[in-house]
């Protein structure tokens, strides 16, 4: 049980757009001026992390949610509706940039995925969003590696096996259904590729 938290936090939703990030600089082929991809990363942190963090902390405080996972429907509802207006506000920002626009598909992505968990909450689902974050990180890391016909297969095996561990945590945590635990996996890599596929058109 212990260690199923362990791995709940540490590997918390809200970690995977700047590992992704950090991902998208190290193994890019491309050069980009260092200044840029540190303003980009900061950008990026403090959007998706310090941010967000902030503000889970003061709806605890506020008794708006219980835990930082949000266990119930209702707890999630604004907190989703903020993390997509977030995800889609730094993807377009990233895409006008012109200079990275795989790492904008990757955040416009994860807002796709965000309103299709939504979109589930009116059917009584609450979607796991630990394996949709880890899913579209993989979904990313697909078509990353496509694209610019690089070897990332050592990476992507390592975030299989971490969908495993995430998975059986929640599941072991009882935080989730095996259904909600699939379908986040699910919904994390369709919208990735549904977001590439467009972009390619």
């Amino acid at each position: 049980m212990k260690f199923s938290k362990f791995i709940s936090y540490f590997f918390h939703p809200i970690n995977f757009p700047i590992i992704g990030a950090i991902l998208f600089f190290v193994f890019i082929p491309k050069f980009i001026f260092k200044p840029q991809e540190y303003t980009i990363l900061i950008v990026i942190f403090i959007g998706t992390y310090i941010f967000p963090l902030l503000l889970l902390a003061l709806l605890k405080r506020f008794k708006m949610i219980n835990s930082y996972h949000m266990v119930t429907i209702e707890e999630r509802k604004f907190p989703t509706l903020l993390f997509i207006s977030i995800s889609f506000i730094i993807g377009n920002w990233l895409y006008k940039s012109s200079i990275v626009n795989l790492l904008a598909l990757f955040f416009l992505g994860y807002g796709l995925g965000l309103i299709g968990t939504y979109i589930f909450f009116y059917l009584k689902l609450k979607i796991s969003m630990h394996t949709l974050a880890i899913s579209g990180l993989i979904g990313f890391i697909f078509y990353f590696s496509y694209f610019y016909k690089i070897n990332l297969i050592p990476i992507l095996a390592l975030l299989f096996v971490l969908v495993g561990l995430i998975g059986s945590a929640r599941l072991k945590l009882q935080a989730h259904k095996l259904s909600e635990v699939i379908l986040g996996c699910i919904v994390g890599l369709a919208s990735q590729f549904i977001v590439y596929l467009i972009y390619m058109m």
